[in-house]
């Protein structure tokens, strides 16, 4: 099985060679088919004229350069070949390690998509940034907040808060790991970003990409005028495929932190069993929870409030086709949008700056410091806590809201030194925890800088 699978991978890759090495042909026979300078395609209108040589062209070359100029071929910057790969390789790590399939896929496709080369100025309205476009109808839903409410209101229905109402001081984990977040704005000042696309550079640390997209869509969307007349950058793209990039590699990034700032001692605690929560509790706790959080960040309403709602639809018993529909057709459509038109934002000429360089190593700062916030924060507890009721510390770099992976991280590394250890449970509360920080954090970040 094994062989075959080699066998077949080794032809897939044989297969994509062959087709940039036709594209790289292409290129070298240009000038050989359609003699005569190059010109500036991107600046054409409908009317292309093919270029002249001293002598008049026939209608057949005249058409045969037409066709040429539509081309993807003849608008080809290396920088869409960069990013086309860089959709390629999303797609490979989706399929081959399984890293996010959901997100990953989708966004990888949505970044080809938005890296097709095509002829700008011609009014084909295809492009994502073009007005009256399909994409552009579709992105709309981005650069205005509305996928990410929608997403969290399927994530409200599918989360059981049990864990977390069981044992309500595991939140305090889900607060310490949004220190990721603060650190990583102040980081963003200093590199000479403005507030606002600061403090949505620094959400990239909640590894949570619906949130990191409401906040960059309100803060940092090329729209917003500075007191000092400056336009903030559109950073909605770059911080977007930080955000979810990040998600996906919650399994490779988090081990070796955790590990770092852990004992053996320390992994191996072992943590009481949840109590068993009431139909009652679980009722009451959005209700309270929506309440709660809104009064403090009102500027996370549009986040929060579909979160409860969800799980008040889940946790209710008397709505459960609504619960169902929120879950799974709703989150799913939301999910395909969502992740097709965050990709297709990367048009190469738009994505390709040293600020998205810098996004993206800020974005990695800002989420190992909130996984270490959670860890070293559930050490100190352990200082003020009895023996019999010690935390796990691998559970604290849950406290990202990136659900239920970094739960599932915990997991793994605790049976890796205990088989017998299972932290999964506690590890929800912090993980589910960390999803409400993230919004709130937002909220309040929203509020300032509005």
């Amino acid at each position: 099985m094994k062989s075959v699978r080699k066998a077949y991978f080794s032809a897939s890759v044989t297969k994509l060679i062959t087709v940039f090495a036709i594209i790289l042909i292409l290129f070298v026979v240009k000038p050989l088919i359609f003699p005569g300078p190059e010109t500036d395609l991107s600046a054409q209108s409908l009317n292309v004229s093919a270029p002249t040589t001293g002598t008049t062209m026939t209608g057949v070359q005249d058409g045969l350069w037409k066709f040429w100029s539509y081309t993807g071929f003849a608008n080809f910057l290396w920088g869409n070949l960069v990013m086309i790969i860089v959709g390629l390789i999303f797609i490979f790590l989706a399929i081959r390690f399984e890293y996010e399939p959901l997100l990953l896929i989708p966004i990888g496709t949505g970044i080809i998509i938005g890296n097709i080369p095509f002829l700008h100025g011609a009014n084909l309205q295809i492009g994502i940034y073009e007005n009256g476009s399909v994409l552009n109808y579709l992105y709309f839903g981005v650069i205005k907040g509305i996928y990410p409410p929608l997403i969290f209101l399927g994530i409200g229905a599918m989360t059981d808060f049990s864990s977390l109402i069981s044992n309500p001081k595991l939140i305090l984990l889900g607060a310490a790991a949004q220190l990721g977040i603060f650190i990583t704005f102040l980081g963003a000042l200093i590199l000479g970003f403005y507030a606002p696309e600061a403090a949505a550079i620094g959400i990239i640390g909640g590894a949570d990409g619906p949130t990191a997209i409401f906040l960059s869509s309100k803060l940092a969307n090329g729209i917003n005028i500075l007191p000092n007349g400056e336009v903030v950058k559109n950073l909605i793209g770059p911080i977007a495929i930080a955000a979810y990039s990040y998600m996906a590699l919650v399994p490779v990034i988090q081990p070796p932190v955790m590990r770092l700032l852990t004992t053996k001692k320390e992994k191996l605690i072992r943590m009481k069993p949840p109590r068993q929560v009431s139909r009652q509790e679980k009722i009451l706790f959005p209700v309270i929870g929506l309440i709660f959080t809104t009064f403090i960040a009102p500027s996370a309403l549009p986040l929060l409030g579909f979160l409860f709602f969800g799980n008040i639809l889940k946790e209710s018993g008397v709505t459960k086709r609504l619960a169902l529909t929120a879950s799974n057709p709703l989150i799913d459509i939301v999910t395909i949008l969502i992740g097709l038109t965050v990709g297709a934002s990367t048009q190469a000429d738009i994505f390709l700056t040293s600020q998205s360089i810098l996004i993206f190593v800020l974005g990695a700062f800002s989420f190992i410091i909130a996984t270490a916030g959670g860890v070293i924060f559930a050490k100190v507890m352990n200082l003020f806590l009895k023996p019999e009721n010690q935390i796990n510390p691998l559970i604290g770099s849950a406290g990202v809201s990136a659900v239920p992976d970094s739960a599932r991280v915990s997991q793994l590394e605790g049976l890796r030194v205990d088989p017998t250890n299972h932290l999964l449970m506690h590890a929800m509360a912090p993980n589910v925890a960390g999803v409400i920080g993230s919004a709130v954090a937002a909220g309040i970040l929203l509020s300032f800088m509005m």
